[in-house]
C-alpha cells in the first residue's frame, strides 16, 4: 500500500473559507436637535399707575378775631379802595392808593391805634413797571397790638415814582423815606429833607437797589 498520506477530501480547502465579516453597525449621528419651539413669556400684568388725586380745596382760612376786628374796622372805613392781601396772627397787609395813603395813615393811627412806624421797605418790578413802597407799623399804646405789625403797600409806576410823605402823621419816617429814596428813586412829596443819607453826594448813577443797576466793571 502506497504510504502517502491520504489526500483530503475533494472540497475541503486548505485554508478555511474566510468566514464573512461581522458588518459594524453604522455609526448613527445624532439628529439634528430642532430648536424647542420658543413659548412666548407669559406678559407681566402692567402695573397700574396711581390716579391722579385732584387737589383739595383749599377751605378758606379763619382770621383769627382779633386780626378780625382790625379788617372790619378799616374796610367798613374805606371799602373797595384798600384790598388785604393777608391776614395771619400778629401780621396783616393792605395795599393803598396814592391818593388815599393819608387819609389811611391817619385812621390806622388814630382809631385802630398803630401808632409807631417800624420801617419803610421798597421793592422794585421792572417787568411790571412798578416800584412798591411798604410801610410797616407797630403799636406802643394799645397791650393787645403791642407785638402786633401792620402793612400797607403802595404800588408806583417805575418811571415817575411819587407818593406823599406820611410825615404829618408818622414822624418817624422821615429817615426810611430818605433811604427809600436815594435806594430806589421814590419822591416822597411834601417831605421838608428829601436829600441823600448813605450814598455820596457826588453819586451820579442810577438808585443802587433798582434790578437794572450793575457795577462798572464786572
Amino acid at each position: 500500500m502506497s504510504s502517502q498520506g491520504d489526500k483530503p477530501e475533494e472540497g475541503s480547502q486548505a485554508k478555511a473559507e474566510a468566514k464573512p465579516e461581522a458588518q459594524k453597525p453604522e455609526a448613527q449621528k445624532p439628529e439634528a436637535q430642532k430648536p424647542e419651539a420658543q413659548k412666548p413669556e407669559a406678559q407681566k400684568p402692567e402695573a397700574q399707575k396711581p390716579e391722579a388725586q385732584k387737589p383739595e380745596a383749599q377751605k378758606p382760612v379763619e382770621i383769627p378775631a382779633l386780626e378780625k376786628g382790625i379788617i372790619e374796622k378799616i374796610t367798613g372805613r374805606f371799602g373797595d379802595k384798600v384790598k388785604l392781601v393777608y391776614a395771619k396772627p400778629k401780621r396783616i397787609r393792605f395795599n393803598v392808593k396814592t391818593e388815599d395813603v393819608l387819609d389811611f395813615a391817619r385812621f390806622l393811627r388814630d382809631e385802630v391805634g398803630f401808632d409807631q412806624p417800624i420801617s419803610v421797605a421798597g421793592v422794585d418790578y421792572p417787568k411790571e413797571n412798578v416800584i412798591e413802597v411798604v410801610y410797616h407799623i407797630g403799636c406802643c399804646t394799645k397791650p393787645e397790638y403791642t407785638s402786633s405789625v401792620f402793612a400797607f403797600g403802595l404800588k408806583l409806576p417805575r418811571d415817575d415814582p411819587k407818593t406823599p410823605t406820611l410825615i404829618p402823621v408818622y414822624r418817624g419816617v422821615e429817615y426810611h423815606e430818605r433811604e427809600t429814596f436815594e435806594m430806589l428813586g421814590v419822591i416822597f412829596e411834601g417831605h421838608p429833607r428829601l436829600e441823600r443819607l448813605l450814598l455820596p453826594e457826588d453819586w451820579a448813577d442810577i438808585p443802587p437797589l433798582r434790578k437794572d443797576f450793575s457795577i462798572k466793571g464786572r
